[in-house]
């Protein structure tokens, strides 16, 4: 098994496990993952998802480039890959609540692709970031290259794909390519994970489901966010915030 969703308590973990060839996604990998994260989201226990290695040391090297070299003369086999990768990261960018990426070494190509469609990212100190097309003769979609435009910015974007260099993870900071770096990606990932848990579902959800509409191209309010707004103080979260606020104690939501 390549891929399973462990669950632990509010947090989901949806792991990749191909270690042998460092996490490499193949066409199965793609078609599978977008499952996996909507039985996470569809679980009422799951506050958070994180998206890790198995095995330490490791995130993901990319798409399986042997398979490339096997399946890409097939014109079927490249629209049925370039939908799955394209499902895969929807799923990411846009499942109802947050997914953090725990990078624990390289997170290249596809795997840089797979982390940047999560909601944040922590990696290791010694992982190396990067998307490679321009050394491949590939084309990434636009989809995959909104969300690092989004992400860093057109001109860094520009200098990541065009160079196709791979970033350290202070380099990778520094453009906001990743959002933390710490010696145990997975154990860091889990203690922010439990801190978004503890709070307020509907508000963590709506600020994530705000944001994606800003990123979409929304640039003012609607009757949707107007009313996320609106109806959240009939809401027991609103309650119970309150009167944990007025009792000096921590909220139970």
């Amino acid at each position: 098994m390549t891929l399973r969703l462990e669950r632990d308590g509010a947090i989901a973990r949806l792991l990749i496990d191909r270690p042998a060839r460092r996490n490499a996604m193949n066409q199965a990998m793609w078609e599978e993952m977008p499952r996996l994260v909507g039985t996470a989201m569809a679980d009422d226990a799951v506050r958070v998802l994180i998206l890790a290695s198995a095995a330490p040391g490791l995130f993901c090297a990319g798409a399986d480039i042997d398979e490339f070299a096997r399946c890409s003369a097939d014109a079927d086999w490249r629209v049925a890959n370039q939908a799955a990768i394209r499902s895969t990261q929807y799923a990411l960018a846009h499942a109802e609540k947050p997914v953090i990426a725990a990078i624990d070494g390289d997170c290249v190509g596809g795997g840089c692709g797979l982390a940047i469609a999560c909601d944040l990212r922590i990696a290791a100190p010694a992982a190396r970031i990067g998307i490679t097309p321009a050394k491949l003769g590939i084309v990434y979609s636009l989809f995959d290259t909104k969300l690092l435009v989004d992400l860093v910015g057109p001109a860094r974007a520009k200098r990541i794909l065009f160079t196709g260099a791979l970033h350290d993870a202070a380099a990778a900071l520094a453009i906001g390519l990743i959002d933390e770096i710490a010696p145990d990606p997975r154990a860091a990932a889990d203690t922010l994970a439990r801190a978004i848990a503890a709070n307020a579902q509907h508000s963590v959800r709506s600020a994530k489901a705000i944001i994606r509409r800003i990123l979409d191209g929304q640039a003012d309010d609607d009757a949707t966010t107007l009313a996320l707004f609106r109806d959240a103080f009939a809401r027991p979260d609103f309650t119970e915030g309150v009167t944990a606020f007025r009792e000096k104690r921590r909220p139970d939501f």
